[in-house]
């Protein structure tokens, strides 16, 4: 064929233009990638003009939202700024890789690169301006630029880039700075059905709303910079928050509210043909995204097939895959208050399954409690004003918890026990407990023992294997213990007796949950259990005693938790557990209270920035005002 045209055209006139092609074919192959850029702002949810709020002032995101697509359900899976961002940078749930626990600091799996890794390996140029606060450790080749300066601008010539501006003007501390000149009116806020209706509350969320409006005008100031360079045409754009809002039973908590932040995404006519199959300018995806699915995307953008190892779903680029049928989301340790909570949608029905049934939503976090809003509700609960779908924040959960959210959006109404909603139950219920199977969700161990047993190394990739992390055994026991039922009694007291002391101490866990009558139930394999190797197990039966205990074990158990409390003689995950089963107490005896007094504030940890823990738990149990959030 080459022949032909030759002799048809002429061969010195075609042979030149032939090496021209192929020159540039060349260049294009190498040069022409679409430039992408992530707007992203803090402790937001939903709440934009564009998707559907009346009382929101977001002109310019709403404007993209018109020229782009937006989609009406995007989960970030964690409820916390790191935890998400954890999840963003790795491809993987948190709850698989060890980094759903807030500062957590593991390593991250060996042979499983970070995605700015793999995007400048691709030949982009990659900046992120500026927070990183990642659950995991991070290479030191992460970015090409990673500070307060780094922008696209500084890309090479001819050279894509991906960059990353993060707004924090709506940053849960920029909610409730006083003093504030207000611009939307408070009183014309809408206020979820949780959430008490005081001058307190609506400042906050009449705030809240202001903050929104400066991320939007961030957002505009970027775009505008954007089309000012001429590169609008070659730049596919993502604008995203971070988790829910900085309100109290928002961020924090893996419901809807917690977990729902917008997803904003613009494709140029030049890229169209990379864009989720849905996709129509103006238009609103119901497909179903979170932020384990952004990894797998960037790589579809780039044409290449996401590796096999993560476990999200592209939904953009010539990789892109069918829609998923589920969202999943998890609550670990927030700062110092430990929980353990797994969350699904389909996207009507929301599903949380609470592996610590006997902690309430609303443990004293500090930094959560420096918000007006959190202290008046307590104030108001306390007193006996707060009503029933108000109240629910501050008790104890119900082990598994369903909502409707077409009839309930607020998710105050727990179907879970609904006869009419039993199919919906059992299909999220199944479609949770598959997925901490398929990931090895190493979150269900105690943060201690996920330490211990992985010795400095990656959690990932020490759980691959049945004979290091049984998962199974693991989930069937922790799924016993939280269930609060009678039928699973048999399957904690084989528990018990087990050689892996994570099945132990689930078993107590499951005492403990049941209150008196599981520290009756239990009362041999519980002192037996204060005996126990392992601290941790140690530590729990004690807890119970402490709780349920004749006034002799009472003191006895008092004693043992003070020392395990100590920490300058303690991990400070130990020290952290036993201050937090003191203060899951119902009133301090004086000679407790004049002990916790004297513990030390200072000692050893995982990293620097679990030094505020210890700290804080002392001073609530104290009743000492304060609290200031961990170094980023």
């Amino acid at each position: 064929m080459m022949a032909n045209l030759l002799r048809f055209h002429g061969a010195p006139r075609l042979a030149v233009a032939l090496v021209w092609l192929v020159c540039a074919s060349a260049l294009i192959g190498a040069q022409d990638q679409p430039n992408i850029l992530w707007l992203t702002s803090e402790d937001h949810g939903p709440h934009l003009g564009c998707y559907g709020d009346r009382y929101a002032t977001t002109p310019h995101l709403d404007a993209l939202a018109k020229r782009g697509m937006r989609f009406a359900k995007c989960w970030s899976n964690g409820p916390v700024c790191a935890a998400a961002r954890t999840t963003l940078i790795s491809g993987l749930y948190p709850p698989s890789s060890g980094g759903e626990h807030m500062r957590s600091m593991l390593p991250p799996p060996a042979n499983c690169p970070l995605y700015p890794q793999l995007l400048r390996k691709a030949g982009y140029y990659c900046t992120n301006n500026n927070k990183e606060d990642y659950n995991l450790g991070k290479p030191a080749d992460l970015w090409d630029q990673s500070n307060n300066k780094a922008h696209w601008k500084n890309a090479p010539k001819g050279k894509p880039f991906f960059a990353i501006f993060n707004e924090t003007c709506s940053h849960e501390s920029q909610l409730r700075k006083r003093p504030h000149l207000a611009v939307h009116d408070p009183a014309k806020v809408r206020l979820p059905a949780y959430h008490p209706d005081t001058p307190e509350v609506r400042q906050d969320w009449a705030q809240y709303y202001d903050q929104l409006t400066l991320a939007d005008a961030s957002a505009g100031r970027r775009l505008a910079e954007l089309e000012q360079a001429g590169l609008a045409d070659n730049t596919i754009v993502f604008y995203y928050s971070d988790h829910g809002s900085g309100m109290p039973r928002h961020k924090r908590w893996p419901g809807n509210s917690g977990l729902h932040v917008p997803l904003i995404v613009y494709f140029p006519p030049k890229w169209r043909h990379l864009a989720p199959a849905e996709y129509q300018e103006g238009g609103v995806s119901q497909r179903l995204v979170s932020f384990v699915d952004m990894a797998p995307t960037l790589l579809s953008l780039l044409g290449q097939q996401p590796p096999a190892w993560m476990q999200g779903h592209a939904f953009a680029g010539p990789k892109q895959s069918k829609p998923q049928p589920f969202l999943f989301g998890f609550r670990g340790r927030m700062d110092e208050c430990l929980d353990c909570v797994r969350s699904v949608t389909d996207g009507r029905f929301v599903y949380l399954r609470n592996f610590a049934p006997h902690l309430s939503s609303a443990q004293h976090l500090a930094y959560q409690f420096e918000t007006p809003t959190t202290r008046v509700w307590q104030r108001l609960f306390a007193e006996g004003r707060c009503n029933a779908a108000q109240s629910l924040f501050w008790q104890p959960k119900a082990a598994e918890e369903l909502y409707d959210l077409q009839s309930d959006p607020d998710e105050v109404h727990n179907l879970a026990a609904d006869p009419g909603h039993q199919d919906q139950l059992k299909r999220l219920r199944q479609a949770q407990q598959d997925l901490a199977i398929e990931i090895r969700d190493v979150g269900l161990l105690p943060e201690l023992q996920l330490h211990e047993r992985t010795q400095g190394g990656s959690p990932y990739d020490w759980a691959r294997t049945e004979s290091s992390l049984p998962i199974k055994r693991l989930l069937e026991v922790a799924l016993a213990a939280s269930s609060m039922q009678n039928a699973d009694e048999g399957t904690l007291r084989e528990a018990f007796n087990d050689s892996d002391a994570a099945l132990r101490w689930w078993a107590v866990q499951g005492a403990l949950m049941r209150g008196a009558a599981g520290a009756k139930t239990f009362a041999r394999e519980l002192e037996s259990a204060r005996a126990d190797k392992d601290a941790l197990v140690r530590l729990s039966a004690h807890a119970v005693a402490a709780h349920f205990g004749d006034p002799v074990q009472r003191r006895e158990s008092f004693s043992v938790l003070l020392e395990f409390a100590d920490w300058s003689r303690q991990h400070g995950l130990i020290a952290l557990s036993a201050l937090q089963a003191l203060a899951q107490l119902k009133e301090l005896p004086a000679e407790l209270r004049a002990g916790i007094a004297k513990l030390p504030r200072k000692g050893q940890s995982p990293d620097k920035r679990y030094n505020s823990y210890v700290p804080r738990l002392i001073a609530n149990l104290l009743g000492e005002e304060g609290g200031a959030e961990p170094a980023p």
